[in-house]
């Protein structure tokens, strides 16, 4: 009686139900980290870098790893 979009959520949300890993992982509280002030900085490089275009490309990483 459900629609088939439906039917995938339950389908998924009863996996969870009777796979223990999966109901773990579902009912783990989310942590927040803090951000120092180290680890802000270096995000700012980061972006400022790929801003430049000094990124590695994602065919770049593909061949590095053989994937092409």
């Amino acid at each position: 009686m459900l629609p088939a979009e439906k039917l995938n959520a339950v389908r998924s949300l009863l996996k969870v139900l009777v796979e223990p890993l999966s109901r773990s992982l579902a009912l783990a509280p989310v942590e927040e980290e803090e951000i120092t002030s180290e680890t802000a900085a270096a995000i700012e490089r980061a972006r400022a870098s790929l801003a430049r275009g000094e990124g590695i490309s994602h065919e770049e990483i593909r061949r590095e790893f053989g994937l092409t």
